[in-house]
């Protein structure tokens, strides 16, 4: 596995939708839209690792908390 962010969540994703904001509304040069493409990216990235590594959390705790017979504890 990669190196887990040290970016919160919140922090990476309110970056994204400004460079998404800023993609979507102004007329960039292309030198300055593409490297505002590769941040997205980047941050894009740590988005979708931080969701992945909550979801495997919750499956885990959610499998932990049902017994083999299906009862919970």
């Amino acid at each position: 596995m990669t190196d887990q962010p040290t970016t919160s969540f919140e922090t990476a994703f309110a970056s994204l939708q400004q460079i998404i904001t800023q993609l979507e509304n102004s007329e960039l040069p292309l030198e300055d839209a593409l490297k505002l493409y590769e941040e997205g990216k980047r941050l894009s990235d740590i988005c979708s690792q931080l969701l992945e590594t909550a979801q495997l959390r919750v499956e885990t705790l959610s499998s932990n908390t049902i017994m083999t017979d299906g009862e919970t504890v």
